[in-house]
């Protein structure tokens, strides 16, 4: 027996999960970030040789809350397909694109590994597209909301790349300041 849900009954699911997941994926984003200790006040990226195309430190935080409400928005329509193929499939790898997007703060910001983290984002990228593909055959519209998260985090492996170029001395240091900051 095949119940098909009707169009109230899919909106009120995709509302629900949307109002569980964009807050989710934004407050796991935030709190990846503060355990890393990401951010313009670390030291060790401060004191990194910075590409001429290396954007305003206030535009990552901003992005990213955009980038995590969009993929909350994207999986919502995935999980709100009830019945639909592949949508089990889909939701695994996004899960695990999520884990590696995640991963990646504390690698880079919280290990100061520039070569290790510039791995994990070319893995990053592949289970995006992945997603995306899995996503398409789900939901168009969920593949669509991927893109500029896609285009992102392909803009972050340039920026980790020419990172790990003008800073080879820095990957993996241990880096402490020596400047004593006083605040009266």
């Amino acid at each position: 027996m095949n119940i098909i849900a009707s169009k109230d009954q899919l909106r009120g699911t995709f509302i629900r999960w949307s109002l569980l997941l964009v807050p989710s994926f934004i407050l796991m984003g935030m709190l990846s970030a503060q355990f890393s200790g990401s951010g313009a006040g670390d030291p060790w990226l401060a004191g990194l040789v910075k590409p001429a195309i290396y954007p305003p430190p206030a535009l990552f935080g901003l992005v990213w809350t955009i980038l995590y409400a969009l993929m909350g928005f994207a999986l919502a329509l995935v999980l709100s397909a009830r019945g639909a193929t592949g949508r089990g499939a889909a939701a695994i790898v996004f899960f695990v694109q999520l884990a590696l997007n995640l991963a990646w703060s504390p690698v880079f910001f919280g290990s100061h590994q520039i070569t290790g983290a510039l791995i994990l984002i070319g893995v990053l990228d592949v289970a995006v597209i992945v997603t995306i593909l899995l996503f398409h055959k789900v939901r168009p519209l969920a593949a669509m909301l991927l893109l500029p998260y896609l285009a992102w985090i392909a803009f972050a492996t340039f920026l980790n790349w020419e990172l790990r170029e003008a800073n080879p001395e820095m990957d993996g240091s241990d880096y402490v300041s020596t400047t004593t900051r006083i605040e009266i």
